[in-house]
């Protein structure tokens, strides 16, 4: 079997074609990079036991441009969203499967820059990555790389999340800091120089979880404010539950870089990307037990009480401004950044 030339060579359209070449491809560069006893099985599939339970699923495809970004890249991201999708129900997040869509011409080096990110991500976070697949496609048609990670996991007995489950009175709850991602990849794309003050938050939340559950498994629902920021994450929850919710300005956390970002690109934090933080929404007498055990974790080290469930059978989200004035915080019409995640 040939070495791969991972510093000088790049990916062919023979890698994908099923013959020797994608075998030297996958076992010089995903399986050992991926090692564990599933992915070592060799199958088309990968057998295992999970725990009993509700099983959860969730997949992503991941389409981040630029690839390599202050705080992460294509790969590690690949992994975190789809642990932190399964770890909003309260599931604990068990095995991963990586589909890989390569453009020929792409360099070998930075697809094991990717892998090697993903292998990294993956065993931080306890979620093995299993089985995959790879495709190759023509020049000009893919962009570099695109990865869909799909994950599954297992909800304990007794916990019931889910988006419908917010009632009035309850408190809402975030991780940390907002906008961080999506200011990042812009700051890239445009060459704004934000970067050095400025980096993406993408981290595997599955162990936040984990903790916060244990202490209050009481918690009506948890969501990660990805695309669309912490205003149409909190639009979508407060629609599914038929409720509306109050947000205090003050109380949400925002760096000083990203808010002076957007301030210069006349962009709203509250619509900004993020790939490393949680809504979370219990019981308003659970509020500060439950922020005590996100404050002891290090993903939740910043968290804050932001604001709470209120009636209203319009569904708003509103917020009460530093300034003490009340403002609507709607759904974001079109899309402020594409192709951040």
């Amino acid at each position: 079997m040939n070495r791969l030339n991972i510093a000088n060579g790049r990916v062919e359209m023979v890698h994908g074609s099923g013959g020797r070449a994608m075998a030297e491809l996958i076992d010089q560069l995903f399986a050992q990079a991926f090692d564990n006893e599933w992915l070592a099985q060799g199958n088309d599939q990968a057998q295992f036991t999970l725990p009993p339970g509700r099983v959860v699923m969730a997949t992503d495809s991941h389409v981040v441009s630029p690839l390599f970004f202050p705080g992460g890249d294509i790969g590690s991201l690949s992994v975190h969203g789809t642990i932190n999708d399964v770890a909003m129900s309260g599931a604990r997040p068990c095995y991963l499967s990586a589909g890989f869509i390569l453009e020929e011409g792409f360099p070998l080096a930075d697809l094991k820059r990717i892998v090697d990110s993903m292998a990294s991500a993956s065993k931080e976070a306890g979620v093995p990555i299993v089985t995959g697949d790879t495709k190759v496609v023509e020049r000009g048609k893919g962009d570099g790389v695109f990865i869909n990670t799909t994950g599954i996991g297992v909800v304990p007995e007794g916990l019931n999340l889910s988006g419908d489950r917010a009632q009035p009175g309850d408190a809402i709850l975030l991780s940390g800091t907002i906008g961080d991602h999506g200011v990042t990849i812009l700051s890239l794309r445009e060459s704004l120089g934000f970067e050095a003050d400025i980096q993406s938050d993408s981290q595997s939340l599955n162990r936040l979880v984990a903790a916060m559950v244990e202490v209050v498994p009481e918690i009506r629902c948890m969501r990660d404010p990805t695309r669309g920021g912490l205003a149409n994450t909190l639009n979508e929850l407060a629609k599914q539950s038929g409720v509306g919710m109050q947000l205090f300005e003050k109380q949400i956390p925002v760096r000083e870089p990203v808010r002076a970002a957007c301030e210069f690109l006349g962009l709203d934090p509250l619509y900004v990307a993020n790939e490393g933080k949680l809504i979370a929404i219990c019981p308003q007498e659970k509020a500060e037990q439950l922020l005590k055990a996100m404050r002891a974790q290090p993903q939740g080290r910043e968290a804050a009480i932001i604001g709470r469930v209120v009636e209203d059978s319009h569904h708003f989200v509103q917020m009460e401004t530093v300034f003490g004035g009340n403002r609507m915080v709607d759904w974001l019409n079109g899309e402020q950044l594409p192709r951040i995640c």
